[in-house]
């Protein structure tokens, strides 16, 4: 009979890897026989030290290894296995079940202990919950390869200054165990702020444990939290490890915060208050070593009014607060992050962009990004596959950009023809605007405006006398001495 472990793992295109370790032959082919019909690929032997050759030369997702072998015993096996840095996960089974057996295979390492002799469906549950855990830590060193090559400081795409001042913040808490409380909207990057401040934290080299609140019905959230135990429940026929666990000596991050609901709102208070906590139907008291980064792009001072959300709760997420601003407030990093965008795309969807058209700017700039960083990856991504190579010219763009509302046009000058509108103009206009604004923002020091602009100061004097803006700036300018070209 095929287990709902086989499912999942037919689902996500992968099989298990097992090493059996059992001298009892007749034992060894039965529990064989069982995992193999479940679709996993079990290689067996009856010896220790054959097992930590086999280990060593292919590497498995699961040992499964009863304690009394010849050459060198199961709890020995598990403890050497836990010393290296791709390590499977270990399962240990004893015709000789004590609890001092289970508490020893579980310091040494193991993630659960089977007493013989058990059942089928005990086996297969075991084994899936195990191969879930696997599946969460080939995710998770997944995640810090792409972390420590992602999500340093430097590698953020921003030159606003209250992005700036986001950064130097995320430097100033990344560091400590402080719990931070990340605000935006949806599509700021609030998830990617949680990855860098682990990147950049001590704890680097321990799990970051994402839990969307939100996307997980409120009857398993529990249960994803904090693990339960065997019996807790119709189905639990065996023991699971919640994401506190897996997260301890690393970081938690519990997105979509504000859609706790109030029981599990108590939970989360206790563990960040106490640090403990205890599995779904369980009694004994777990403590938690996991960093606390949660999310929410909902409003949670409102919700504490509206007695949505515990206040005592709300004041211990906010120990840090990080607001990530909307798009919309950082204009000057839109051509930035399309740049950045581009690149990306290229290279993953093998396209060749070589940029946009002045037009297609202006248009790009002027839209105000409800979906905020998101939506400028999902257009760019959209138009590598669509358009594939060459300059991004206005037709490229949604229609939406393409034909935005009157009140977010730039301000056209007043002699338009009757007939249509003039582009070329529009956009003339528009980076006339621009230009006036950098020098306005910056006291009018040419210099200081080129660099907001991000251009060199002699483009922007050559772009003044081309446009017949000096005379403006001049009259603008107060004192004239601040217009000295430096």
């Amino acid at each position: 009979m095929e287990s709902s472990m086989s499912t999942e793992y037919s689902k996500n295109e992968r099989v298990a890897k097992i090493l059996l370790v059992e001298d009892e032959q007749d034992v060894r082919e039965t529990i064989k026989l069982q995992l193999e019909g479940e679709g996993h690929e079990v290689t067996e032997t009856a010896s220790g030290k054959q097992a930590l050759v086999l280990a060593e030369s292919s590497p498995f997702d699961l040992v499964l290894t009863d304690v009394m072998i010849p050459d060198l015993n199961g709890i020995e096996l598990v403890q050497q296995m836990n010393q290296w840095p791709l390590r499977p996960v270990t399962v240990v089974m004893t015709g000789y079940g004590s609890v001092e057996m289970a508490v020893n295979a579980i310091k040494a390492g193991a993630f659960d202990f089977l007493s013989k002799p058990f059942s089928v469906d005990v086996l297969s549950a075991t084994v899936a919950s195990a191969l879930r855990v696997k599946i969460l830590q080939d995710e998770n060193t997944e995640l810090k390869k792409t972390i420590k090559g992602q999500f340093s400081l430097g590698k953020l795409v921003s030159s606003s200054q209250v992005m700036k001042e986001v950064f130097q913040l995320i430097d100033c808490v990344a560091d400590t165990d402080s719990t931070v409380l990340i605000l935006g909207e949806s599509g700021t990057g609030k998830e990617l702020i949680a990855q860098t401040i682990h990147a950049n934290s001590t704890r680097r080299r321990g799990n970051l444990i994402p839990v969307n609140c939100g996307a997980i019905p409120e009857a398993l959230l529990e249960s994803e939290l904090f693990g339960h135990e065997k019996g807790a429940f119709t189905g639990a026929v065996a023991a699971r490890v919640g994401r506190f666990e897996l997260a301890s000596g690393g970081t938690i991050f519990l997105d979509e915060i504000g859609d706790l609901s109030p029981p599990l709102q108590v939970k989360i208070l206790r563990v960040l208050q106490e640090r403990t906590f205890e599995r779904v139907g369980g009694t004994r008291t777990y403590k938690s070593d996991a960093r606390v980064i949660a999310a929410t792009n909902q409003d949670l001072e409102n919700l504490v009014a509206a007695k949505q959300f515990r206040e005592d709760l709300f004041y211990r997420l906010n120990v840090v607060p990080v607001l990530v601003p909307p798009l919309r407030q950082r204009v000057e990093d839109i051509p930035l992050l399309l740049q950045h965008f581009i690149d990306m795309f290229n290279d993953r969807r093998k396209a060749e962009l070589t940029g946009i058209s002045d037009q297609a700017m202006a248009l790009l700039c002027e839209y105000p990004w409800p979906g905020n960083v998101r939506e400028i990856s999902n257009i760019v991504e959209r138009i590598a596959i669509l358009k594939r190579r060459g300059l991004i010219e206005p037709e490229d763009l949604p229609e939406k950009i393409r034909r935005l509302p009157s009140d977010h046009l730039p301000t056209m000058p007043a002699a338009i023809p009757v007939g249509g509108l003039d582009l070329s103009r529009a956009v003339e206009e528009f980076e006339n605007r621009l230009i006036l604004e950098a020098l306005e923002r910056t006291n009018w020091v040419k210099s200081k405006a080129a660099r907001l602009l991000q251009i060199n100061r002699t483009t922007l004097i050559e772009k003044l006398k081309k446009k017949s803006l000096a005379e403006v700036v001049a009259q603008r300018a107060t004192p004239p001495e601040d217009l000295v070209d430096v």
